[in-house]
């Protein structure tokens, strides 16, 4: 397995994570719990190293089900996980959108429950989940630093912050990843957030880097979720929406047959091949899943491929927000 560098900070990571947030939350009721231990000690064994969680899915039987399973393997493995969620009120944001709580003595007692249920005696990369306005980041970055001093973090990240937070929280305390979505779908962060990261040394970690399943190919128009699927709030998976981008799963389709690769594979192929300090965490609950996206490490995209990627990417207009509105006002903060 390659590996990658996050961030000035030196932290090693294979070249391709993975999300957990499936296995527990979000896509449809929690899967079977053994079945999932046994996929997360088979990616290890895949040499995949980096692993995301969070205290909110679920909320908390995420950060359990990771940590049952990998305490085995500790040594070999990066687990990241993300505060900045108030858990003890609607945390699924089923009345509109979560609480949020960023504040210090808040980041310590989710980072003290975290360590507990993951199993570990620190948390190597600790992101804030969604930027609360209600504190100042400098206040966020401190507490974070005191963490990291009292030997119980190593790595400081944020999640879908704008460019003005990341400058700041990065003079307090260095940032080491910042994880948003990104994705041939959403590619908001090229205009301002990738230059930054680049000019400061700050790691960028795409979640979604499948569109949320949509760029594999395997959904369209007709596609019936769960109710307990997240993704029947989100516009860009309404019907119409759909099958207006099915375009862009077409293109991935065609590069993917010259490639003798899937279209998910072009898709992380692209991802990887933007920066080399982008380590995308597609999330899977399926082992030929995760077989097929470790696969994209092997292909080799040309810049004539990524040229055409690109200009046959431009020409197609993305129908759909990405979020309803209340969770979109959480982003880009």
């Amino acid at each position: 397995m390659q590996k990658r560098i996050l961030g000035k900070s030196g932290l090693e990571v294979s070249a391709l994570g993975l999300g957990c947030m499936g296995m527990s939350f979000s896509y449809g009721p929690p899967k079977d719990k053994q079945e999932m231990i046994s996929l997360l000690r088979t990616a290890v064994e895949r040499g995949v190293t980096f692993f995301d969680t969070a205290e909110v899915y679920g909320p908390f039987i995420n950060e359990e089900l990771v940590g049952e399973a990998l305490a085995p393997l500790r040594d070999q493995v990066v687990i990241a996980t993300k505060f900045g969620f108030d858990t003890s009120i609607d945390p699924r944001g089923t009345k509109g959108a979560p609480v949020l709580n960023s504040r210090p003595e808040h980041i310590k007692q989710v980072a003290e429950a975290s360590l507990k249920r993951l199993r570990i005696d620190v948390i190597d990369l600790f992101y804030q989940h969604r930027v609360d306005p209600d504190v100042p980041i400098e206040e966020v970055a401190g507490a974070v630093k005191e963490l990291i001093r009292e030997g119980k973090v190593k790595h400081f990240g944020l999640s879908e912050a704008g460019v003005q937070t990341i400058r700041r929280a990065h003079a307090v305390q260095p940032v080491t990843a910042l994880q948003s979505e990104y994705s041939l779908w959403w590619r908001r962060p090229e205009a301002e957030v990738l230059p930054t990261l680049e000019e400061l040394g700050i790691g960028l970690v795409p979640y979604s880097p499948l569109g949320k399943g949509f760029l594999t190919g395997k959904i369209d128009e007709s596609t019936a979720f769960d109710s307990t699927d997240f993704r029947t709030t989100l516009p860009r998976f309404a019907p119409e929406a759909l099958k207006a981008n099915q375009a862009l799963v077409d293109l991935l389709g065609r590069i993917a047959a010259e490639k003798n690769a899937t279209p998910a594979q072009i898709a992380l192929a692209w991802l990887l091949a933007q920066k080399p300090w982008i380590v995308p965490i597609p999330g899977t609950t399926k082992l030929h899943r995760l077989d097929e996206n470790i696969g994209a490490l092997a292909l080799e995209l040309t810049p004539d491929d990524l040229r055409e990627i690109d200009s046959a990417a431009t020409q197609i207009k993305v129908e759909g927000a990405r979020y309803p509105e209340k969770l979109e006002q959480l982003t880009g903060r």
